[in-house]
């Protein structure tokens, strides 16, 4: 692909940001597969104990798009891209991309990640490996299995309901996006992809998915599912909560949030009316009278009601992707 042009006729600058880690292996293969078009490499040796920032350093001699940054002390991918991006946009990029340096992306479909990003059709571009079924088989089962959750959820927190694969870590930003999103509020941890879909979201960034091919060898994930199943539920729930109170009560006044608070007041007095009178009628042996079962149903009801009606006006305002020829 030639190097991008903007919809102005300028050329945009293009960025690749990749946080390494315990990537001496497969680092130099990475960058060679860096398209000419991209202007700056900049890698983070997010403080590896291996060999990675020798090998970095020994690439920079024949690459002189290559620029290496440092942590002192280890930040986990969210920390080392938060770095990366900083750098990125004291290079002048107008759109930053991530890799990851393990091989696991190819660098060849940089150029199809940009390509919306350059229309101005998206702000925000993510891989979706789900799209190439083929490819799928050779994504092992656990991974595929835990994506399909993971994504569920990280919808609901995100308000991104049209994207999918939300764990691909092949991501392109524009620099605009990127100097208005709070970076500083970025996950540093293996939840940065969600929490960096969520800022993009909160803002109100059209987000597009770009079909990308799994892409699997024979290099490790220190992804434990262990630590998943303890921790992001519980970091997807607090994305929930602030995303809908910025979007829907401080940024916006949308129905949304009186749907979603009187769903739970009603859930609330449901559970309280209904505990109270079942725990009664245990104690003293009498039945609750039908018109107590129904007086604590119907709030149930009514707020289950009130929720299926805030997703839906949430899926609504998921920030898809811009229709630009409409705007002619």
């Amino acid at each position: 692909m030639n190097s991008p042009k903007s919809r102005q006729g300028s050329e945009d600058t293009v960025a690749v940001v990749i946080p390494c880690f315990r990537v001496e292996a497969t680092i130099e293969s990475v960058v060679r597969q860096v398209p000419q078009w991209v202007r700056h490499i900049i890698a983070v040796d997010d403080a590896s104990p291996d060999d990675t920032r020798r090998v970095l350093e020994s690439i920079r001699e024949w690459e002189p798009r290559l620029d290496v940054v440092c942590n002192e002390t280890n930040c986990g991918v969210g920390g080392a891209m938060v770095l990366g991006f900083r750098r990125a946009l004291e290079l002048g990029a107008s759109i930053v991309v991530k890799v990851d340096g393990d091989g696991q992306m190819d660098p060849g479909a940089i150029g199809s990640l940009v390509e919306p990003l350059r229309r101005g059709v998206a702000d925000y571009a993510k891989g979706n490996r789900f799209r190439h079924t083929a490819e799928l088989r050779s994504m092992p089962l656990h991974r595929l299995v835990g994506n399909v959750l993971l994504t569920f959820m990280t919808k609901l927190a995100s308000g991104c309901w049209h994207v999918f694969d939300v764990q691909n870590g092949f991501v392109a930003i524009t620099s605009d996006a990127l100097r208005h999103i709070d970076i500083e509020r970025l996950d540093n941890g293996y939840f940065f992809e969600n929490s960096m879909l969520a800022e993009v979201s909160i803002c109100r960034f059209a987000v597009i998915d770009v079909p990308m091919p799994a892409r699997y060898g024979d290099e490790t994930s220190h992804l434990r599912p262990h630590k998943v199943a303890f921790t992001f539920p519980v970091k997807l729930a607090q994305l929930l909560a602030r995303r809908v109170f910025l979007n829907y009560v401080v940024l916006d006044v949308s129905p949304v949030a009186l749907y979603l608070f009187s769903g739970i007041a009603l859930w609330f007095f449901s559970l309280a009316f209904g505990g109270y009178h079942w725990w009664r009628s245990i104690e003293s042996g009498i039945p609750a009278s039908a018109g107590t079962v129904v007086l604590a149903l119907v709030p149930l009801l009514t707020g289950f009601h009130l929720f299926l009606q805030a997703f839906e006006l949430d899926i609504q305002n998921s920030p898809r992707p811009r229709d630009i020829h409409s705007h002619r």
